[in-house]
């Protein structure tokens, strides 16, 4: 089998994707990852060949920060905003997808990028299957809309507005999709051109966090695909390293090296005072964790945090008046790395590894990371800065593994209350009892779906299960 995935998005979004070619690759295909073009080199870090396709992502995180419509009073003009966000790129992504996508057997996608990816695969008449880390198709039972009041309205409603937000998408990328794919044969497809092809939906997280769900989509439900063995931040030592990307620097043995030198006393005096100083930056995460007590862990992987020396500051001071160490994964903010003996600031972590060992996980609510604190059986703090964040927070919430708010309305005070909430023995007890039945086989139940596409003999509840245990 030849499969060309395509993945672009953050680094949470091509994570799956990369861990996934990594499982085809050991069965014996032939995989093509596209991802997006700066964060090629770090699949290419583990040892994954892969090839650039469509736009830097973090240029377009750039832009969508930089374009003040998004905080524009007048609705329409957020959703001119929404509109143009959701075209951006996608011409590039076909130009790409198809100079790559002949010669191939199968075309699967991530959610980022779905459409244009689903288009070329049509095209040549070869079988496509998208992974959703989240259930955004139409469905009664996930709440349209990621607030409290939501939950209780009825299911027509959430079906309804759904349905309202894929004809939103599509009418948003009429204007670069083409209209009609019209099938032509390719080299290797598995399917006449004449013929309807094999697609599918991959639901890659678990349908228990969405009760109903699963019997209102298709599946097959595969569970998150999470990284069991640390492959991701393996090749970079425990600690980790900021991804490759116009927001990080390399991390150096001087603690301190800001990218604007003329912010260096600035955030000198926020987040390394006089009284603490810095230890060298041989110092491990490990040893750091070994010398004092569990810590809280702060990461917003690739979302933006504002202002990185006030966050730091106000992630440090609810810490430290909690009388909790703290541990800072900086993701693609540009804060620089070092340790002391409350503090240590890493780029990126094991989260396997690491998270197990914190008594709460403060993040942006990306599937990934949820599910890794979810697996790691830690209490949650989600604070959703866009796209499916603020759903998973209310998921959570409503049973009982987490505590959430918008990062726009974050502060000191609310920041603590809401640790406050998860520090309580009931969210402990049950944030453990979720870890103890979490399914860790995500990946290779994806990879099956992928390859029964082409006809594998896979029982079809296997699919729909939501996984063994390892």
């Amino acid at each position: 089998m030849r499969a060309l995935l395509a993945f672009t998005g953050s680094r949470g979004d091509a994570q799956p994707g990369i861990l996934l070619a990594r499982a085809l690759r050991e069965r014996g295909h032939d995989v093509t990852l596209a991802l997006a073009p700066n964060l090629v080199a770090s699949a290419h870090d583990h040892q994954i060949p892969a090839v650039p396709f469509g736009c830097d992502t973090a240029e377009l995180l750039d832009a969508q920060r930089a374009d003040h419509r998004f905080a524009d009073r007048d609705p329409r003009a957020r959703l001119r905003a929404l509109f143009d966000l959701q075209r951006r790129g996608v011409p590039e992504q076909l130009e790409d997808l198809r100079a790559l996508a002949p010669g191939h057997d199968l075309v699967v996608a991530g959610m980022a990028g779905e459409e244009a990816a689903e288009s070329v695969a049509q095209a040549l008449g070869l079988p496509f299957a998208a992974v959703h880390f989240f259930p955004i198709q139409p469905n009664d039972a996930v709440p349209v809309a990621p607030m409290r009041w939501a939950v209780g309205l009825p299911g027509f409603v959430h079906r309804w507005g759904w349905s309202a937000l894929a004809r939103a998408r599509a009418a948003a990328l009429a204007s670069v999709l083409p209209t009609r794919p019209r099938p032509a044969h390719s080299g290797n497809a598995s399917a006449n051109a004449d013929q309807e092809v094999a697609t599918a939906r991959i639901q890659a997280y678990d349908h228990r966090l969405f009760p109903g769900v699963r019997r209102q989509l298709p599946g097959p439900f595969t569970g998150f695909m999470i990284d069991v063995d640390g492959f991701l931040t393996g090749a970079t030592g425990f600690a980790g390293r900021p991804p490759a990307g116009p927001h990080n620097e390399p991390e150096t043995a001087q603690l301190l090296a800001i990218s604007d030198p003329s912010s260096a006393t600035t955030l000198f005096d926020t987040y390394s005072p006089s009284s603490a100083r810095l230890r060298s930056s041989t110092t491990s995460l490990e040893s750091w964790l070994d010398a004092g007590t569990a810590p809280i862990y702060v990461g917003f992987g690739s979302m933006d945090v504002g202002d990185p020396a006030a966050f730091v500051a106000m992630v440090r001071e609810v810490c430290a008046g909690r009388g909790r160490r703290l541990l800072l994964a900086s993701g693609w903010a540009t804060i620089a790395a070092g340790f002391e003996d409350t503090v240590a600031i890493v780029g990126q972590v094991d989260h396997a590894r690491v998270l197990p060992r914190c008594v709460a996980a403060v993040h942006h609510g990306g599937a990934g990371t949820t599910a890794a604190a979810l697996r790691a059986g830690v209490p949650q703090v989600i604070c959703s800065v866009q796209a499916d964040q603020p759903y998973w927070g209310q998921a959570l919430r409503r049973l009982g593994l987490a505590a959430t708010m918008p990062a726009k309305k974050l502060t000191a005070e609310r920041l603590d209350a809401l640790l406050d909430q998860v520090s309580r023995p009931d969210v402990i007890d049950r944030a453990a009892s979720y870890a103890a039945d979490f399914a860790t086989d995500g990946v290779e139940r994806a990879a099956d779906a992928v390859e029964a596409l082409l006809g594998s003999p896979i029982a079809p509840e296997l699919l729909r299960s939501a996984g063994r245990h390892l």
